[in-house]
């Protein structure tokens, strides 16, 4: 009897201690809510209902909603450059990404995204010219998609000292008065642009300035007006 015993105890004993061993093994791995934490949230951005809250603070410009496109706005014509500033919304590092549509129109159609805004007049901006995106002319061809930073570093200060370093071409396949994806990325001291659905950066450039975070906002040049939807923001992490 107490030889059985101990045979049982004994086959006890090892079964526990390969059990042990196993669960030592185990690596613990991070759960889903951990690992949903690590990636980064995209802050999804409905114009149409920021405009209807009163949320967007247009400088120069009228805005609207925008007919039969959801969640989108429609920025006037005026003279002179534009914004409309999306009400708390604050941007550092990371990505901001919006669909515009402008049009094909000769110095009529500069539209993009203005970041790091410390008030109306000092800003960083990234922004298309529709026009030149199939220009024969290969000097305008260059021109078709522009990174600066105001007041110190405006467009025509950059093309002067820094000839084709701020713009740069877009893809050909690029139709100027379709909806375009504009994502601009700011990393380390460089800006990345993306135009269009492609896989290639457009633009990479170094980053101007020592603004570092600020406002948000749409852009639109002297004589443009430009439609805006689907704006998403990532912050790095």
């Amino acid at each position: 009897m107490c030889s059985r015993m101990s045979a049982v105890a004994s086959v006890f004993l090892a079964v526990c201690l390969v059990i042990d061993a196993r669960a030592a093994s185990i690596v613990p791995t991070p759960s889903v809510s951990a690992r949903a934490q690590a990636v980064p949230a995209v802050r999804r951005i409905d114009l149409a209902e920021r405009l209807a809250a009163g949320k967007l603070k247009a400088v120069n410009r009228e805005v609207t909603r925008l007919e039969g496109s959801p969640g989108g706005v429609h920025v006037s014509e005026q003279a002179d450059p534009g914004l409309v500033w999306v009400d708390g919304v604050e941007f550092a590092e990371g990505t901001i990404e919006v669909d515009v549509r402008g049009r094909d129109l000769l110095q009529r159609s500069f539209v993009g995204i203005a970041f790091h805004g410390k008030d109306d007049r000092t800003y960083e901006s990234v922004y298309v010219r529709p026009f030149n995106f199939r220009a024969t002319d290969p000097e305008r061809h260059r021109h078709a998609v522009q990174y600066m930073t105001l007041p110190d570093y405006d467009w025509p200060r950059l093309r002067q000292q820094f000839p084709d370093e701020f713009e740069n071409p877009v893809h050909p396949g690029i139709s100027p008065t379709d909806w375009i994806p504009l994502r601009v990325g700011v990393s380390g001291g460089r800006i990345h642009v993306a135009v269009g659905l492609v896989a290639n950066i457009t633009l990479d450039v170094r980053k101007l300035g020592s603004l570092e975070r600020g406002m948000v906002g749409l852009w639109t040049g002297n004589n443009s007006d430009g439609d805006f939807a689907n704006l998403r923001i990532t912050p790095a992490k």
